[in-house]
């Protein structure tokens, strides 16, 4: 067993199942047989490791889009501090449809959450009253985005 097993980490993730998760980074409809060649392998096999990337949870294959253009005008960083064990409230916010990614973290905050709402009151509505009312926050800050001028999923794997 190797310290990644022991440890319950993550599975290991080879130099040519990297190549694949940056081929499909860079176009997320790029077909199997395509990626097999860029990586030299056969398009079953492209396959069958795309598909246990995926099982593995290492790996999500989804459209990414712009919310403004679907009708999500109001997007925000918020930061909270908890009173006890994490957790919980780490997964009482995951579960809320309006919150796109849950992060705890070493500093100021010990959660970061990344909110896309409608509107300003449906931020509102949503840090008042199903954010703030949750057991253990003790406080929020609200970084309210203006303009997004980066969003990328192609970093390098390796």
């Amino acid at each position: 067993m190797t310290a990644r097993e022991r440890s319950g980490g993550p599975p290991a993730v080879d130099e040519v199942s990297k190549a694949i998760i940056e081929q499909l980074q860079e176009d997320g409809r790029r077909s199997y047989g395509a990626i097999g060649k860029a990586v030299g392998l056969s398009e079953a096999a492209v396959r069958q490791r795309v598909q246990r990337l995926t099982e593995q949870g290492i790996m999500q294959i989804v459209a990414v889009t712009d919310p403004l253009t679907i009708g999500y005008h109001r997007q925000a960083m918020v930061g909270l501090k908890i009173e006890g064990d994490v957790d919980p409230v780490a997964e009482a916010l995951a579960e809320i449809p309006e919150i796109a990614y849950v992060v705890m973290t070493a500093g100021s905050f010990d959660l970061l959450v990344e909110a896309v709402c409608e509107d300003d009151e449906g931020l509102l509505e949503l840090i008042n009253k199903r954010i703030r009312t949750l057991p253990g926050v003790r406080s929020t800050e609200s970084f309210v985005y203006l303009k997004l001028r980066k969003q990328t999923y192609t970093w390098r794997t390796g």
